[in-house]
């Protein structure tokens, strides 16, 4: 190739360019994340998953981490996940039995998990019975599904405990608008289960409503938890308000908390570095 004869900063862009090619100023990403979404059915869900993926992505950019994302729950196999540090659920679990042993294994060989709000969620009956034991009960330690707020609202949530993932979080913050969970089993009385968050007493009443029960106005409830026999963190948060019955258009974001944001970040990298 003749450049001789081209300007000199000519020349620089095209040497860049060669040397971009051949993969020399590009650095290495520091590690690998997949999040794996259904997006199917609730339009808070939905708008969740697609806030997720794009915010994950930006964060990768940002943060020199790869970011996939996939609706095709058959990935979810030993040949895939070996390619990644950390393995996201964004709104719902594998149905497949195939599926869930390939995620048991790699789980109980080490790999690393993070999952939001609705990932957690079993009820029998309901179209995600609790039919599956090791996740439910072992993994995430919940339980089934016992009930939530409504509306979706921001509430205060504490720090309980000193982590990688609650580094440089103020001890009481505010979170994202959310619609908040409770669980079948007390986590406190789970010797392998480590709450980092709770909803702090002075988010109290919690939700509108309607129904009465709806609205808590006291209780005990962790929103974000990791197993000490694991490389896991569940976080309750996913759940945008919606305007719903309307325009189905999103009145809230999961992402609109900084002290969360940086939760989420900080425990992406303690998972990519436990990995």
């Amino acid at each position: 190739m003749r450049i001789k004869n081209l300007p000199i900063l000519q020349i620089l862009f095209f040497l860049s360019l060669v040397i971009d090619l051949h993969g020399q100023t590009t650095p290495e990403k520091s590690f690998r994340v997949i999040g794996f979404f259904t997006a199917q059915h609730d339009p808070a869900h939905i708008s969740f998953v697609h806030e997720a993926n794009k915010w994950f992505w930006e964060q990768g950019q940002k943060n020199n981490f790869q970011y996939d994302s996939t609706n095709d729950w058959s990935n979810l196999k030993a040949d895939v996940l070996k390619k990644y540090d950390v393995v996201l659920f964004l709104d719902t679990r594998p149905e497949d039995s195939v599926q869930r042993a390939a995620f048991q294994t790699y789980m109980e060989q080490g790999g690393a998990w993070m999952g939001f709000h609705f990932a957690a969620f079993a009820l029998t009956p309901s179209i995600y019975p609790q039919n599956w034991d090791w996740y439910h009960e072992k993994l995430l330690g919940s339980g089934q599904y016992k009930g939530n707020t409504w509306r979706p609202t921001r509430a205060k949530l504490k720090v309980e405990l000193k982590h990688q993932a609650t580094d440089g979080l103020p001890k009481i913050f505010q979170a994202a608008p959310n619609e908040w969970y409770s669980w079948q089993n007390d986590l406190a009385k789970n010797k392998d289960i480590r709450i980092l968050l709770s909803i702090d007493s002075s988010s109290f009443p919690l939700g509108t409503g309607p129904k009465a029960h709806e609205i808590w106005h006291e209780g005990y409830y962790p929103v974000v938890w990791t197993n000490k026999k694991f490389n896991m963190l569940y976080f309750n948060m996913g759940h945008n308000d919606m305007d719903y019955g309307g325009t189905n258009k999103a009145l809230s974001s999961s992402f609109s908390s900084e002290a969360q944001n940086k939760l989420i970040m900080n425990g992406l990298r303690w998972l990519a570095e436990k990995k």
